[in-house]
């Protein structure tokens, strides 16, 4: 066997297309919870909030509905203006049922990690350089942690708390 036979394709896809049939078969409202800063990612960014968007992708909110394995795209209405939305599939962080909050975080897949930042790559200038790694910082305890026992631990202050009226 060669090395290219066992490298499999992004599991992402089908797991968004089973969770999405599985949510409209039960007769609820699938939505997606999209981070709106990745690349390719075509959303109304009056819509966007810290970031992110959630879509509504229920057959009846929704036209020309496409889940490929790289994209999903259709077109719908937001604030009444039909607006066309393209999202690559390494963009979507959940999919879930409005209704219950029932679904699915999606985990990170490796070989669409690799994708994008080679797509990110492509799009910076050749003269910046790339920002640093983020790294681990080590906790250094909390207040309170230290080798002196006789140390007092602060008391946590009493948030509004409620009476009862007759």
């Amino acid at each position: 066997m060669t090395e290219d036979s066992n490298t499999m394709t992004s599991h992402r896809p089908y797991l968004l297309r089973a969770l999405y049939e599985w949510i409209a078969d039960n007769g609820m409202t699938p939505h997606l919870l999209v981070d709106a800063t990745r690349p390719h990612v075509q959303v109304p960014t009056h819509a966007v909030k810290d970031g992110r968007i959630v879509l509504n992708v229920a057959e009846r909110a929704v036209a020309s509905l496409q889940m490929s394995n790289d994209v999903i795209s259709f077109s719908a209405r937001f604030g009444g203006v039909s607006h066309a939305v393209s999202v690559p599939v390494s963009a979507v962080l959940a999919i879930y049922a409005r209704e219950t909050g029932q679904g699915m975080a999606l985990p990170e897949d490796t070989l669409t990690d690799a994708t994008d930042e080679n797509d990110s790559a492509m799009e910076t200038d050749a003269n910046e350089t790339a920002p640093a790694p983020l790294s681990v910082v080590p906790d250094e305890g909390a207040p309170g942690d230290g080798d002196d026992p006789h140390t007092p631990t602060p008391t946590p202050r009493r948030s509004g708390h409620l009476r009862i009226v007759k």
